[in-house]
């Protein structure tokens, strides 16, 4: 999962990237509202975590912005204010969540992951899509025909991860790139076409139909064929 922070207050900043990391989440971090708002309009981000309080444009005005330009990536609030009228009006600007400094770190992690279930439809770990499930927990890949399964690399589960949580849409190598690899990655030119056909034979292993199309000169889309 990659997940957007934008927090201009260093320690804490510090703190929440070293967190997250240790719990496998590959983090972006900027320090000032335009910035976020341009990383979270790339639409990129499983989850964006907004401090209230920044410099150049705040979170309320984040979010707004954001979901008036029609991005559905979840957004948690962070801030140190505790008023009522400021959570209504976090909410009323299109957050999902809202979290109050100081706050203890497995609060923190509970509600990131309950923003994942909401997002992806999931309450027990398990992504579906045709005739496969992905175990979240495990990055096992399973055919529900057969009961045939195998455990993915951590690229090849983000990379049907990613897939799956956009079903019906083409992916492009770019978004792959960025999503997976990150903005400042020096990963080799053709690093996504590798990871693809890796991932592919995992599903050719377990005899899936769900298949990964190449959709000539613009990406990869995920196609079930139930014939």
């Amino acid at each position: 999962m990659r997940i957007l922070l934008v927090e201009d207050e260093k320690r804490m900043a510090q703190a929440l990237c070293e967190i997250l990391r240790l719990e496998k989440y590959k983090v972006d971090h900027y320090v000032n509202g335009l910035d976020g708002l341009a990383a979270l309009e790339s639409n990129i981000y499983d989850i964006a975590i907004l401090d209230v309080m920044l410099p150049k444009i705040n979170g309320f005005e984040i979010t707004k912005k954001a979901r008036s330009n029609g991005i559905a990536t979840p957004i948690l609030l962070l801030t140190a204010k505790a008023e009522l009228d400021d959570k209504v009006n976090g909410l009323d600007c299109g957050a999902d969540d809202y979290l109050t400094k100081p706050f203890m770190t497995k609060e923190l992690l509970a509600r990131l992951r309950a923003l994942d279930r909401r997002t992806l439809g999931t309450a027990d770990n398990v992504l579906s899509f045709g005739d496969i499930t992905l175990d979240t927990s495990t990055l096992t890949l399973s055919c529900t025909t057969n009961g045939q399964s195998v455990r993915l690399s951590e690229k090849e589960y983000h990379i049907l991860e990613y897939l799956i949580a956009n079903s019906g849409q083409i992916l492009t190598r770019e978004q792959f790139e960025v999503k997976i690899w990150g903005f400042e990655s020096d990963a080799e030119y053709n690093n996504v076409e590798v990871y693809m056909s890796f991932t592919r034979k995992k599903l050719c292993f377990v005899e899936a139909k769900t298949e990964i199309k190449a959709v000539r000169g613009i990406g990869y889309e995920l196609r079930f064929d139930n014939v």
